[in-house]
């Protein structure tokens, strides 16, 4: 996810690697991480990480990929290793710390890492797994930091070029196993020196990194545009939304960035008195919730820009003032839906005067890039996948959605989500936002289970209620009769309600678990409502059905 800024020139030239960006705080003694009571300057941080470099550039084999994976949470080590990797030379590899088993496993021989940094908490979840020849290294060991204390910085660290890769960042995984994405260093530093600018981010400013730094949404908007102005990075291990409201004020935080629904599960703590006042100014992110953004914005007293973005960077669409609040944005030149099927491109949305798409069926396709692949390299060491990407010269990127006659896209989903219900086609993105509108509706996601007659689907949607709302079947059911532009044939068969629903570690609503616990499942807590398959009445569903 990039926002850029073209009418943006810089006095200084535009850093072409993350090393060149990082080697202007060289000298700097502005706190660049802030951890519980830690401070670290710019300036010790650096050479912090020189040492890192060194220490790991003297174990790597160089007949092999120079690759170090980081099992690590967002902690200053984690900070150290990213500078690290740019100033040895050697590709980071951002390895998922919520992945177990054989799937972790099989993460990091994929990506062919030599070395693991990891620490006491997450090095566990390496025990017993088959790794092949890699070595593990525990950050928080004696013998870890004796090697650093006596190393320096790299000697002649390889050339490193803007389109040589800087990480390998996995995919979330929403649909199916995650893929190893190669990373640029440009696309890295063009993010950041486009982002800080156009939030006004100077050395003075303080950004929250609660973002996993394993993904690329916290590389490139809050990393990258913090590197590009100096600032300070105010870390947080793992996102917390109740701790969200004490971190700004202890910090002082200025920006956050954010991917999935951390602006709702904010939303839904209790507010303060002074949450407007707090020194927080701008957020940045994904897939906000249409209503969490002017909320959120109004609660804290900030600027709020959500953009569509994925780890493939192929794909840029931006909202403006000018976009509708439904829709995601504008498109970038080359930027398009297309039908998966005829390869061709979709007609326009038609709405008819209740705000419905009428037109479903023809206006529906795949978010595609038209001119190549934008910013996306590849997955590492998978043909395959990268060609089920890149298919005719275009970047097909596997999200569903439309556009309107003014050509701003609206998301439907991803492609799984396009479902046959009752013979006719649906999108379960364009129902979630529906449901969203309930003002008792905190999180959401709409999803197909099979039909009991075994044709097609049927729909069921997952909903998490806020703290302070009351959310019943008759309510439930007066509030669907009132949105005009929702089809009959789009109510939930099956409703759950739920104190919180499965995601990854970016946040995203892991749909599948959703489909494979069928209904009846969840929490002991989580109650179920059926409706009657002709009717529109709700009733609580005893027992369970898988």
């Amino acid at each position: 996810m990039i926002w850029i800024t073209p009418a943006y020139v810089k006095d200084s030239p535009m850093a072409d690697t993350v090393r060149e960006q990082l080697r202007r705080h060289a000298d700097s003694d502005v706190v660049a991480i802030r951890y519980d009571d830690l401070a670290v300057t710019w300036r010790d941080y650096l050479a912090g990480a020189d040492a890192r470099a060194g220490a790991v550039t003297g174990m790597l084999d160089d007949t092999r990929p120079r690759h170090v994976g980081t099992l690590l949470e967002n902690t200053p080590e984690m900070l150290y290793a990213l500078a690290a990797g740019a100033f040895g030379g050697y590709v980071t590899v951002g390895l998922n710390a919520t992945r177990r088993g054989e799937g972790l496993a099989s993460d990091i021989r994929r990506s062919e890492c030599q070395i693991i940094l990891t620490d006491s908490r997450l090095g566990p979840l390496l025990d017993g797994l088959d790794l092949g020849d890699v070595r593990v290294i525990d950050t928080d060991s004696d013998e870890w930091a004796a090697i650093v204390a006596a190393s320096s910085a790299p000697q002649d660290p390889p050339p490193v070029g803007a389109m040589d890769p800087f990480m390998l960042i996995f995919t979330s995984g929403t649909s199916g196993d995650p893929k190893a994405v190669q990373v640029g260093n440009f696309t890295v530093t063009m993010s950041g020196e486009n982002l800080a600018p156009s939030f006004g981010l100077t050395s003075d400013d303080v950004l929250y990194l609660s973002m996993p730094l394993f993904h690329s949404n916290a590389i490139m908007s809050g990393f990258s545009p913090a590197i590009a102005a100096g600032a300070t990075m105010a870390l947080a291990r793992r996102f917390s939304a109740t701790r969200f409201g004490d971190d700004v004020r202890r910090y002082g935080v200025t920006y956050m960035n954010y991917v999935g629904k951390p602006l709702a599960y904010i939303l839904d703590t209790p507010a303060r008195p002074d949450d407007a006042q707090t020194t927080l100014r701008a957020a940045f992110g994904n897939e906000a919730a249409a209503k969490d953004i002017p909320a959120f914005a109004e609660r804290f007293g900030c600027e709020v820009r959500d953009a569509y973005g994925s780890t493939e960077l192929a794909v840029i669409i931006v909202r403006t003032e000018n976009s509708p609040p439904a829709s995601i944005g504008e498109p970038f030149p080359g930027v398009a839906v297309y039908d998966p099927a005829t390869g061709e491109e979709c007609p326009r949305a038609v709405f008819d005067d209740d705000g419905a798409v009428v037109n479903l069926d023809e206006c529906v396709g795949e978010l595609v890039n038209t001119q190549g692949a934008g910013f996306f390299a590849g997955y590492y060491k998978d043909d395959r996948s990268t060609s089920d990407r890149m298919r005719d010269g275009m970047y097909w990127s596997g999200d569903l959605a439309y556009r309107d006659a003014d050509g701003y896209v609206y998301m439907a989903g991803r492609s799984g989500d396009w479902l046959r219900v009752d013979g006719e086609n649906m999108a379960t993105g364009i129902v979630e936002e529906i449901l969203l509108r309930n003002p008792a509706v905190s999180r959401v996601a709409v999803y197909g289970l099979p039909d009991p007659r075994g044709v097609g689907d049927q729909l069921a949607a997952a909903i998490v209620p806020r703290h302070d709302a009351d959310l019943d079947p008759e309510g439930f059911e007066e509030f669907l009769g009132a949105q005009a532009d929702l089809s009959t044939k789009a109510w939930p068969r099956w409703v759950r309600v739920a104190g919180s629903l499965p995601t990854t570690a970016t946040n995203k609503i892991l749909k599948r678990e959703l489909v494979r616990e069928g209904v009846g499942a969840g929490a002991a807590a989580d109650t179920w409502w059926e409706r009657d398959e002709r009717g529109t009445a709700y009733s609580e569903l005893s027992g369970s059905r898988d």
